[in-house]
């Protein structure tokens, strides 16, 4: 959950690369309006370390500059939430500093209240908004003097540099589900990060993502699949969505050890076990 309250981002690194853990990924909120209407997705009553959420890029750039193959990630980044440009140069930065090893998991978030304080964008277009910041993004990692005219995004060339070390850019993995999130995945997203709650069959939700990505002519094997593993990680668990090929699983400590340093230490021995045992 990245507060400060738990295992400091850098220590934290250290431990899951000595470990063998492929990479480390933090979540974010800016902020929770106290007078919440909207509901969260899985937990009735909002849980306090929602309410202390650190930057996930300032955390990941600790945990960075003290690891040298840890990947780091984001799961996800409310990138609508922030503007454009200073988030454009807070990735390209990181990048650079980490030498290429960020992972850039979005999402629309489902706090109406949140998103409506942070931007002017239209929530029931979020998708929409969500397709052309990713591409403003792009264009500003990519081009000497970029430009990007949308209906929801738009500015005339500028300048902004230093470009991140991996091109075009860091990989955007999106986190969404239903089907506009799907037809979203598919048309612009290098891979998708769904919860595994919400997949009822996997092996077939993942055979259809993989055949609907080929439909749209796009290369499947470019396309990376990341389960976000919600509910106890097991060996059988972590076997099975091996063997349909999903590309990592990201899995967390159970609830109870979120403010337990000690006991964070301990899930993470226990699970790169299961690391060992599966062969991943």
């Amino acid at each position: 959950m990245n507060t400060h309250r738990q295992v400091p981002p850098a220590e934290l690194a250290v431990a899951a690369e000595e470990r063998g853990f492929e990479s480390i990924w933090y979540g974010e909120h800016s902020q929770i309006p106290t007078d919440r209407r909207s509901p969260h997705p899985r937990d009735d009553e909002l849980r306090d370390p929602y309410k202390f959420m650190m930057d996930p890029y300032v955390s990941l750039t600790a945990a960075g500059s003290v690891t040298s193959r840890l990947k780091l990630g984001t799961s996800v980044s409310l990138i609508l939430e922030r503007e454009l440009f200073s988030q454009a140069k807070t990735i390209m930065t990181l990048d650079r500093l980490t030498h290429g090893r960020l992972l850039v998991g979005v999402g629309v978030g489902w706090n109406q209240e949140q998103f409506e304080n942070a931007t002017d964008l239209p929530w029931k277009r979020r998708f929409s908004a969500m397709r052309e910041t990713v591409a403003a993004l792009r264009v500003l990692w990519s081009q000497e003097e970029p430009e990007f005219h949308g209906e929801l995004i738009d500015f005339d060339p500028v300048w902004c540099s230093p470009k991140p070390v991996q091109k075009p850019g860091p990989p955007i993995l999106f986190g969404a589900m239903g089907p506009v999130g799907l037809r979203h995945t598919i048309e612009w997203a290098d891979g998708w990060m769904p919860l595994d709650l919400h997949l009822e069959e996997p092996g077939k939700s993942i055979a259809t993502m993989r055949r609907r990505v080929e439909e749209a002519g796009r290369d499947p094997a470019c396309f990376e699949i990341s389960i976000v593993v919600m509910s106890k990680a097991t060996r059988d668990k972590l076997a099975h969505f091996r063997d349909l090929g999903v590309d990592r699983c990201l899995v967390g400590a159970p609830m109870a050890a979120w403010d337990q340093p000690g006991e964070m230490m301990r899930e993470l021995d226990a699970l790169a076990e299961i690391i060992q045992q599966v062969g991943a």
